[in-house]
């Protein structure tokens, strides 16, 4: 599904009914974090994803920080955004992926600065949701960001 109207159907099959991984492009430009966000919801609800309502808020709110960062960083070696959603049977991934090699370090909170806490952020919702996240080099000399977090929440 290409956020701007085109689909390619790139589902890889899965056991259950909303086990999948899905692909789709964006253009490196302000207007697709909100239509990557938008896509992403809509494609949980449409499978039935059973996740819970915390958990999906967090992981929109992840979503709009990577393609933000790949927009903001990438942008002018990557003009188009790879962005894939994984879903397994208790857990769901989302990556962004760029063709810019430069790999972003998640900054320390500086209380100073407006700017450039984003991936701290998806640092810090992802592991208070029990998931995980990393970025990673492409055999193509770029980067991928991905976070994977549970359906639902850790036990207390």
């Amino acid at each position: 599904m290409d956020v701007r109207g085109r689909i390619a159907h790139d589902q890889v099959p899965a056991p259950g009914p909303y086990e999948g991984v899905w692909r789709f492009t964006a253009a490196a430009e302000d207007a697709s974090v909100p239509q990557v966000r938008h896509g992403v919801r809509t494609l949980v609800a449409d499978l039935g994803v059973p996740i819970d309502d915390d958990i999906l808020y967090g992981l929109l709110v992840i979503v709009s920080e990577l393609v933000t960062n790949a927009v903001r960083h990438a942008a002018v070696l990557s003009p188009e955004l790879d962005v894939e959603v994984a879903v397994g049977p208790d857990w769901i991934r989302v990556a962004v992926e760029d063709q810019h090699p430069y790999r972003p370090k998640a900054l320390e909170a500086d209380h100073a600065r407006t700017g450039g806490r984003g991936l701290l952020l998806v640092k810090t919702i992802t592991t208070e949701a029990g998931g995980t996240c990393d970025i990673a080099q492409t055999p193509s000399g770029g980067k991928v960001i991905w976070a994977a977090v549970p359906l639902q929440p850790p036990a207390p």
